[in-house]
């Protein structure tokens, strides 16, 4: 059988090769014209950008943080400082296991559980904001230790950092405030005010106090380094360097040995104080107690002691003299009387007959006096020194809300003062337009009734009355009250004032003020309410002594504290100003439950007057807030 043998192409075959290869050579020249095209373009036309995107990987900006400015008492006392120390820092998104990680490094350095607490706290407010403390103040043994251990941790350094100070601890913390580690809230709002920029690498920021009102002057300005770092990141030599500018110094009018001699006036008891100088609006003393530790919200307090401070019965944290809305009591009557004076209600001459209670006309209530039987014949002078209730029902009754909330709105009742501190409440200068926004409510003529002797709508904060008592101490001249005296600048070192520029002056006629001036200081006369507290004083002092009703006492009762839990007791109040004939000092004095003003407040303010005036060491009043209705029978006959 014939065999075929097939016969190969070699032309063809040699030229389809031919063609491949031609097109492979074309293929890779293409790629080849790419590359060199992609060669062009990187080292040609896009050179600057990517040189100036190596320099930036070679290069780091690095923030400068600046000392924050120092604050300081009027003596040059500091009550607010910085220090550096060094801390050991987590990122949490260069962590795998973030647990496991903070089991290893206890084994190096000691990681208490309050540390753990305030490190998860600071990682929920704080997730997106970098590196995080989980401890501070490392000594140099640990520094030592971790450094031998370092490349077993990504994403845990050690770093210097500048903390914050309160070397006095508690004292006269709700004036100097805190500052605490920055949030997304305080991010945000530094980002509407146009900050955000001079924050990069600050971690603290002022909350509350001082602090928080003064912030932009206390931060100082952010400097910035030139670093040169490695594949690594870390830093090799410095390039160029702004440095930064500290943060201005504030010096205060508040005297840090008054404030310390008030708050041991308090002893354990709750209440304010509020001193003010009424020659210039300047606060010398601002008390509210129990008061708390700055220094615990430096690192970031842990949710336990957290907790504690906020749910404490006691409420330590709440700043009584700024926040704390209080019925005046007797502190208001003077004020009703030169109100009277000055509407033409009532001469100094004018008396009436105290049977012990006021009844409104058609109506069978009867409105009682403190005192059981009533005071007589009482005339305006008599009814602020024996502190009459009755003489200003009546005065209320004539004069009517709509006159009573005008005249009060001349001494700063119902508005806040505009003190340097944020958060200042209101308080409230009752009128029909009030009661009707509040309750929807129309006024009654018994609601005026109580309004005259401080109680029913009536509301004022301490500083309020320190504030009203001082434009009595001025005849009339009217301060804002403020704390911070003078701000030094930090680069030029000079002083700029605050100037203590009268807002307004109240034109009253000079007897007016002599009238109701003479029975502030016949208060603490033999037959005044005050005369026990201040019955060898060595100088004048005007004052007011004044009870706060918490509970309202039923018709045909009489109030007895021995029978009223703690809680529920009267609060004592007492408004002062010294030497009466050139004063130098006014103020208000709340103590929380703690009954009749001339028996409780009035001693404690005596304790401070005593100090600033003459130098006398301080006489702490009764320390146990329980017993505070062991002077039963003394309250119940002698309530203001």
């Amino acid at each position: 059988m014939p065999q075929y043998i097939e016969l190969k192409n070699l032309e063809s075959e040699l030229a389809e090769f031919r063609r491949r290869t031609g097109l492979a050579a074309l293929l890779v020249l293409a790629l080849f014209g790419v590359l060199f095209a992609r060669f062009v373009y990187l080292q040609v036309i896009a050179h600057e950008y990517y040189y100036t995107q190596a320099e930036d990987n070679r290069i780091s900006l690095v923030p400068i943080v600046p000392n924050r400015g120092l604050i300081l008492d009027r003596n040059g006392t500091v009550l607010a400082h910085n220090f550096t120390a060094y801390t050991l820092e987590i990122n949490p998104t260069q962590v795998a296991d973030l647990d496991a990680t903070i089991e290893e490094l206890t084994k190096i350095i000691e990681i208490a559980p309050k540390d753990r607490r305030r490190f998860k706290r600071l990682l929920d407010e704080t997730r997106k904001l970098g590196a995080i403390p989980i401890r501070t103040r490392l000594s140099d043994e640990e520094i030592a230790r971790f450094a031998a251990h370092r490349y077993r941790f990504k994403g845990v350094e050690i770093n210097a950092r500048l903390f914050r100070r309160y070397p006095n601890g508690t004292l006269a913390s709700h004036v100097i405030g805190y500052i605490g580690r920055i949030n997304q809230k305080d991010m945000e709002r530094l980002e509407t005010e146009g900050l955000l920029a001079n924050y990069r690498g600050s971690e603290h920021i002022g909350k509350t106090g001082l602090e928080q009102t003064y912030e932009r002057e206390l931060h100082g300005t952010t400097g910035l380094a030139q670093v040169e770092v490695d594949s690594g990141g870390r830093a090799v030599r410095t390039l160029a360097r702004t440095p930064p500018v500290s943060g201005n110094n504030l010096q205060l009018h508040l005297d840090l040995r008054l404030q310390e001699a008030a708050e041991q006036a308090f002893g354990k008891r709750r209440g304010a104080l509020v001193a003010i100088d009424p020659a210039t609006g300047g606060v010398l003393a601002f008390v509210s107690m129990p008061t708390f530790d700055p220094n615990l919200f430096i690192d970031g307090i842990d949710p336990q002691t957290w907790g504690e401070l906020n749910n404490h019965p006691d409420k330590p944290m709440v700043n009584r003299a700024l926040h704390g809305q209080y019925p005046p009591g007797s502190t208001y009557k003077p004020f009703m009387a030169l109100a009277a004076l000055e509407l033409g209600k009532r001469t100094p001459q004018y008396s009436i007959n105290d049977p012990g209670f006021f009844t409104l006309p058609g109506n069978s209530h009867q409105y009682r006096d403190w005192k059981v039987g009533g005071h007589g014949s009482v005339d305006l002078h008599k009814s602020i020194v024996i502190s009459c209730d009755t003489y200003y029902y009546q005065l209320a009754f004539e004069m009517g809300i709509d006159a009573i909330a005008g005249f009060m709105r001349n001494f700063g009742f119902g508005a806040r003062t505009g003190i340097d501190l944020a958060g200042e409440a209101i308080g409230i200068n009752p009128s029909p337009e009030w009661k009707q926004r509040r309750f929807r409510q129309k006024w009654f003529t018994g609601d005026t009734i109580s309004i005259a002797i401080g109680q029913g709508y009536n509301i004022a904060t301490l500083l309020q009355l320190a504030n009203a008592t001082a434009i009595i101490a001025n005849r009339g001249i009217v301060y804002r009250p403020h704390l911070v005296n003078t701000v030094q600048d930090a680069t030029s070192r000079s002083l700029r004032e605050v100037l203590a520029e009268p807002l307004r002056r109240l034109d009253f006629r000079p007897d007016h003020w002599a009238v109701v001036q003479r029975a502030l200081v016949d208060v603490n006369t033999p037959g005044g309410t005050g005369y026990r507290a201040f019955a060898d004083a060595k100088y004048m002092v005007g004052g007011k002594t004044g009870t706060s009703q918490v509970i309202q006492i039923k018709q045909g009762q009489r109030y007895d504290a021995s029978r009223i839990d703690e809680r529920h007791r009267d609060h004592a109040l007492y408004i002062a100003y010294a030497p009466a004939d050139n004063p130098k000092i006014a103020l208000a004095v709340l103590l929380e439950n703690a009954g009749g003003g001339g028996a409780n407040a009035a001693p404690l303010a005596r304790t401070v007057i005593d100090f600033f005036l003459l130098g006398r060491p301080v006489r702490p009043i009764d320390a146990d807030p329980a017993t505070a209705g062991t002077a039963a029978a003394e309250a119940n006959a002698e309530r203001d």
